[in-house]
C-alpha cells in the first residue's frame, strides 16, 4: 500500500507558461540547450543473487517476449545487462569524447559501486553524476522514513564511489512523495539539491513551491527547480510498447524533435540513453549521426543538467508563487 503524505503533494499545473513561453536566455545567445542523459543501472537491477528471487524482466533486448523466470538466475537477461557495463558504457564514453560533450549520468548508486572504473571515468571526462536511486527498484511501498534513508544512502554511496556529491535527482520509480522529499533528504545527507527531473510536462526549466515551506516567510523559502525530462526520445522505447520502429526511426525522430525546438528557440531537448541499449553498435551509430547533425547547426548548447540549472537559477532566481 502506498504511503502518501500531503506534506509532499505538489499541485498539478495545467497552465504552465501558456501562450508566451519564457525565454531561458541560454548562454551566448544560443537557441537550444541539449541535454544527453545516460541512465546507468547495470548491476543494480533485480537479480537472483541480490535476493530478489528473480532477474530483472524490464528493458532488455527480448522485451516482454523474454518472459519472467522465478527461483534462479535468468542468465540470458543478466548477460544483456552486463553488456551495458562491460561494453556499451565505454562505447558511449568514447563517442562523447569524440565530440567533446558531456552528459548527465542518472547513476544508480549500486551500479556505480560495482563498476568503480566506469564511475571514475565519467567524472574524469566531465560527465555529471545525479542520483537515480540506491538500486534500480520500484520503491512504491516505502514509508517516508524508509524512502528518505534510501535517498540519503544513494547520495552517500555516489559521493564515495565518484568523489562528488550529486546535485540533481531523477528516480522514475519513486512514490508520490519522492519529488518533494528530495530537498529534505539532500539536506539531511549534508548537501543541497540544485535540480529535480521528476517531471515530463515542459520544454523549459521552471520553479515550484514546496508544500513543506508554505508556512515559512517568503525570504526563507527556497522552492525547487524542475528541469523536465521526457520519454518520447528515450532509447528505452526500443524495448517498450509502443516502440520507436528501429534505429532509422529513432534517429529521424530525434532530428525532428531537434528541428522543431531549434526553430522555436529558447527550448531544451532531452535525449535519454542507457548503456545496454544505446551502447549497442547500431544504435550508437544512429546516435552519432544525430550528434553530427546538431553539430552542424549554430547556436546549440550541449550541457549537463547541472549547468542548465545553474544558468536558469542565475537568470530567474526563485520567487515564491512564480514559475520563473
Amino acid at each position: 500500500m502506498v504511503n502518501f503524505d500531503t506534506k509532499y503533494d505538489i499541485p498539478r499545473d495545467l497552465e504552465g507558461f501558456g501562450e508566451d513561453p519564457i525565454d531561458p536566455q541560454w548562454p551566448n545567445g544560443t537557441r537550444i540547450a541539449v541535454s544527453f542523459v545516460l541512465n546507468y543501472e547495470e548491476g543494480a537491477e533485480r537479480t537472483y543473487h541480490n535476493g530478489d528471487g528473480h532477474s530483472e524482466p524490464y528493458l532488455w533486448e527480448k522485451g516482454a517476449s523474454g518472459g519472467h523466470k522465478e527461483g534462479a538466475p535468468y542468465v540470458n537477461q543478466e548477460s544483456e545487462y552486463e553488456y551495458g557495463s562491460r561494453v556499451g558504457g565505454w562505447r558511449l564514453l568514447r563517442l562523447f569524447k569524440e565530440f567533446g560533450w558531456q552528459w548527465t549520468t542518472y547513476a544508480v548508486a549500486q551500479a556505480m559501486q560495482v563498476n568503480p572504473k566506469f564511475a571514475k571515468a565519467c567524472v574524469r571526462d566531465g560527465h555529471e553524476i545525479a542520483t537515480h536511486g540506491l538500486r534500480w527498484l520500484d520503491i512504491w511501498d516505502y514509508d517516508l522514513q524508509q524512502e528518505k534513508d534510501y535517498i540519503i544512502q544513494s547520495l552517500k554511496v555516489l559521493k564515495d564511489v565518484t568523489g562528488e556529491w550529486p546535485v540533481g535527482a531523477y528516480y522514475g520509480r519513486g512514490t508520490p512523495n519522492t519529488k518533494a522529499l528530495f530537498p529534505e533528504a539532500f539536506k539531511e545527507a549534508g548537501t543541497e539539491m540544485l535540480w529535480n527531473s521528476e517531471a515530463y510536462n515542459d520544454d523549459v526549466p521552471y520553479w515550484v513551491d514546496l508544500p513543506a515551506e508554505k508556512d515559512l516567510p517568503d525570504d526563507q523559502k527556497k522552492g525547487m527547480l524542475i528541469v523536465p525530462y521526457n520519454y518520447d526520445c528515450n532509447d528505452g522505447k526500443f524495448h517498450m510498447s509502443p516502440g520507436n520502429g528501429g534505429t532509422a526511426a529513432w534517429e529521424a525522430y530525434l532530428k525532428s524533435t531537434f528541428d522543431m525546438l531549434y526553430r522555436e528557440g529558447g527550448r531544451m531537448m532531452n535525449i535519454p540513453l542507457h548503456s545496454r541499449i544505446a551502447g549497442k553498435p547500431g544504435r550508437s551509430e544512429a546516435l552519432r549521426n544525430f550528434m553530427k547533425y546538431i553539430q552542424q547547426h549554430e547556436g546549440v548548447w550541449v550541457a549537463t543538467r547541472r549547468d542548465i540549472a545553474k544558468h536558469f537559477k542565475e537568470k530567474y532566481p526563485y520567487k515564491p508563487g512564480h514559475r520563473a
